[in-house]
């Protein structure tokens, strides 16, 4: 549920990614989602969304709304063949901040965790945060070191101490062994 980091740049703050466009879905302009929220059925209240993609952003208004296994089928007014449809994959759907979910005391959104700078307890710089993943058990982070390698930290509350995505940073405790992996 991650996106890449572009340039060393965090996403616009100012927008969320909910999904990406996969493929099409039949042939009258349908697109298969693959939803990026814990919530897809967001997706039923949304009445349009920003499509970006090769660095191009355009609005969207969405018709229809279903569901197929882990995927979200949307159908948009703008796009009406399959071949319109084809054209957008790989786009990424986002939604204004202002309509994202609220979040609990210490929740946050992916977006913002994407690109902070991470440090240890010692105050030592270990990289950037490159990727969220998904676990049955909990989200890893994982960090981008200056020398290249990835570093994977747990998101659980030994590991770490603190996030700040308004001071563009994130305060960790490396328990034993993780540097070696």
């Amino acid at each position: 549920m991650a996106s890449p980091v572009l340039a060393g740049k965090r996403m616009d703050r100012d927008y969320l990614k909910v999904g990406v466009i996969t493929s099409t879905h039949g042939v009258h302009g349908e697109v298969k989602v693959y939803p990026t929220t814990d919530e897809p059925d967001r997706f039923k209240r949304l009445k349009s969304v920003t499509l970006f993609q090769n660095g191009k952003e355009r609005q969207a208004t969405i018709n229809s709304v279903k569901f197929f296994k882990k995927q979200v089928i949307l159908g948009f007014e703008e796009f009406t063949d399959m071949d319109a449809a084809y054209a957008l994959r790989n786009a990424e759907i986002r939604i204004p901040r202002s309509e994202g979910i609220e979040l609990s005391e210490n929740e946050f959104y992916v977006g913002d965790i994407i690109g902070l700078s991470v440090k240890d307890d010692t105050g030592r710089v270990l990289g950037e945060v490159s990727d969220v993943m998904t676990t049955a058990a909990n989200d890893v982070y994982e960090v981008k070191k200056p020398d290249g390698k990835t570093l994977l930290i747990p998101a659980i509350h030994d590991c770490i101490l603190s996030i700040d995505p308004d001071g563009g940073e994130m305060t960790v405790h490396l328990l034993p062994g993780l540097e070696d992996l």
